[in-house]
């Protein structure tokens, strides 16, 4: 039976915090999805908003990530490592600035580049490295129910979307190493090479920190 002091936590602004920042990064990319679509098209006349609306998202969840980080360090008594805790916020976090980090880049540059026989393959990168978010905020919600009850069902829940997480953010490279390998043997200029090959790879990494913020989850049930 758990200890009175964990259910508490689980009450706590801590956990609230927690489910709060993984909803504040799932409408974050839901915004780059609508970004991403549009900046494909070639018709795009919003781009800049939507990128103003990922700042803005970012920024919200940076003040609720600072909130956390101090109710984590003025906590004693927490049913998870501490630095784990904090290493899952960071990578949490580290979605948010991959997201952002992708916007900046597609800014530097006033025309759609990607060449029309790609558009189906960056398409898909993009569906890839959101489909992770979506198990992310599902996560969240498993994790403040299993350090409330311990119940093996939810505990259960948590592995079987952590290795979801995993799986998801292997096809996602397998699509970033397709549109890199298409990309060298196509016909587009160096300047463009270069800033669509780093795009692809700054999206990847959307997908890598929701796999190791999925690993940290693994390590606090661990505990």
């Amino acid at each position: 039976m758990p200890i009175p002091f964990l259910r508490l936590f689980m009450k706590s602004p801590i956990s609230e915090g927690l489910l709060e920042h993984a909803e504040k990064v799932k409408e974050c990319i839901w915004a780059f999805q609508q970004a991403m679509e549009c900046y494909v098209s070639k018709q795009c006349l919003t781009f800049e908003q939507h990128r103003k609306e990922v700042i803005k998202l970012e920024n919200e969840a940076d003040i609720i990530k600072r909130e956390v980080r101090t109710q984590i360090t003025r906590t004693l008594f927490i049913p998870v490592d501490k630095f784990q805790l904090f290493m899952y916020l960071r990578e949490q976090d580290q979605v948010l600035d991959a997201v952002e980090d992708a916007m900046d880049w597609l800014s530097y540059r006033n025309e759609t580049i990607i060449p029309d026989t790609l558009i189906k393959d960056f398409l898909l990168l993009f569906d890839a490295v959101i489909d992770p978010i979506e198990e992310l905020s599902k996560m969240a919600v498993e994790a403040k129910l299993y350090f409330k009850t311990y119940s093996e069902k939810h505990r259960k829940v948590i592995k079987e979307i952590i290795d979801n997480i995993r799986k998801m953010e292997h096809e996602a490279d397998k699509i970033e190493d397709k549109i890199k390998h298409k990309l060298f043997n196509s016909q587009v200029d160096a300047i463009s090479l270069f800033h669509l090959i780093r795009l692809v790879e700054v999206i990847g990494t959307i997908a890598d920190h929701s796999e190791n913020a999925a690993d940290m989850m693994r390590a606090m049930l661990i505990k």
